[in-house]
């Protein structure tokens, strides 16, 4: 790979970033919000999404059990991907579309959130987890790319579309990392207040 490569996709992520500055800072104060407040009445946050979405769901719930950039409670958020008894037993006993909802069903409750990736809005599983939130009265947070797919149709009012402006999944899930590490800081913030100790 050519310097000339490297340099292009580092400039291409830095611009994006820069560009959904501005369309998804709302939407993200949004996002903290809605946490907050699950958080603050007790309630918890359930996090699911496939492939490099499921790392980030993963890398989101540790940074709330565990900590984020201060030291704290431990926080309840959990991710759907890490049982993976539960995950192979519906996938065949059912199907692989239905490994979050059921998962949904069983966790979520009233006043939960669900915080749903999927860079194409569209995977059945993410759509089928969304569905099931709503179902049982929970909110949803969706981080989304190319335009919101299934996902953006289904959504409420009450819930949060953070929708990355590109079409590439790799620049996607970049700007969604970063939107993950602005809603543990904002969660910090709001529960604790101040900033971070440096």
């Amino acid at each position: 790979m050519t310097n000339q490569r490297i340099l292009a996709h580092f400039q291409e992520s830095a611009e994006l970033k820069m560009r959904a500055a501005a369309e998804l800072a709302l939407p993200i104060s949004q996002a903290v919000e809605l946490m907050f407040l699950a958080l603050s009445n007790g309630n918890k946050i359930l996090a699911c999404g496939n492939g490099g979405s499921a790392a980030d769901c993963q890398h989101f719930a540790a940074e709330l059990v565990g900590r984020f950039e201060r030291e704290r409670l431990p926080l309840p958020a959990m991710a759907l991907t890490t049982d993976t008894s539960i995950m192979t037993a519906v996938a065949n006993d059912y199907s692989f579309q239905e490994v979050f909802s059921k998962q949904v069903q069983a966790f979520g409750q009233s006043g939960d959130i669900l915080l749903a990736l999927s860079t194409s809005g569209n995977s059945a599983s993410v759509v089928n987890a969304v569905n099931a939130a709503l179902e049982r009265d929970m909110r949803v947070i969706a981080l989304t790319g190319k335009g919101g797919g299934e996902v953006r149709n289904i959504l409420t009012d009450a819930d949060v579309h953070i929708c990355v402006p590109h079409e590439r999944t790799a620049r996607i899930q970049e700007v969604h990392l970063l939107t993950i590490h602005c809603l543990c800081d904002g969660i910090d913030a709001a529960l604790f207040g101040g900033d971070a100790d440096e």
